[in-house]
């Protein structure tokens, strides 16, 4: 059974610890360990984490498979979105599962939570980004309805990656 559980301050040490370790799954071959220290730094420091808990137009989720932690996810609005800042819009700025977790639906759980709280919103569309070389993860998005329809520099440390931009409308 999954469940989603909103992310509140006293869980910033269990967000730090997720996010770094499905980061670090995901990318640590793809990126040298100084780009990962800033990156980890500048993104999944305790200080980092415990500002972005507080931003009103931004929410934390875990996500749980049979009560272990298995995912989590983080959605902005308004202002707190990294680049569009569209009020019509919503942007899912991460989106991370535990290797063991993955191939369980639990991406597809997530994208339909996201929908309904987006449509709940009154929002018109969901957007993203995810790395240009990450083909797992654009099938992915594109099998779930999004289409590419920007890209943006996103750095790692000192690397300049770029990001394609996905949409779905609502």
């Amino acid at each position: 059974m999954l469940t989603i559980k909103p992310v509140n301050i006293h869980q910033v040490n269990l967000l730090q610890k997720i996010s770094k370790e499905t980061f670090l799954l995901a990318f640590a071959d793809d990126n040298t360990q100084e780009n990962l220290a800033i990156y980890f730094e500048k993104t999944f420091s305790i200080a980092a984490l415990t500002h972005q808990i507080h931003q009103s137009n931004s929410k934390f989720y875990f996500v749980y498979h049979d009560d272990l932690l298995a995912a989590y996810f983080k959605i902005n609005i308004g202002e707190s979105q990294t680049e569009i800042g569209a009020q019509d819009g919503i942007e899912l700025e991460r989106l991370y599962v535990y290797p063991t977790f993955q191939n369980k639906k639990i991406g597809n759980f997530i994208i339909n939570e996201v929908k309904i709280k987006a449509v709940l919103d009154d929002k018109k569309y969901i957007w993203l980004g995810v790395w240009e070389h990450n083909i797992n993860a654009i099938r992915f998005y594109q099998n779930q309805g999004f289409k590419k329809f920007d890209s943006h520099i996103y750095p790692i440390g000192k690397d300049l990656q770029t990001d394609w931009m996905m949409r779905l409308e609502l």
